[in-house]
């Protein structure tokens, strides 16, 4: 399928609409991946104050 022969350039654009949303799903794992991260040392070091 080539997306240059395809009549309907709504196509090109839905796909376009895919691939970036996949990339910002994929980055955005990353973030939330470090921020849990940092959330739990931040909560491991309340816990050691507390003892």
């Amino acid at each position: 399928m080539n997306l240059v022969t395809r009549k309907s350039p709504s196509f090109a654009l839905i796909v376009l609409g895919l691939i970036v949303g996949s990339l910002a799903l994929l980055s955005g794992c990353r973030t939330m991946e470090g921020a849990g991260k940092d959330i739990e040392k931040a909560g491991e070091s309340i816990q050691k104050s507390a003892k």
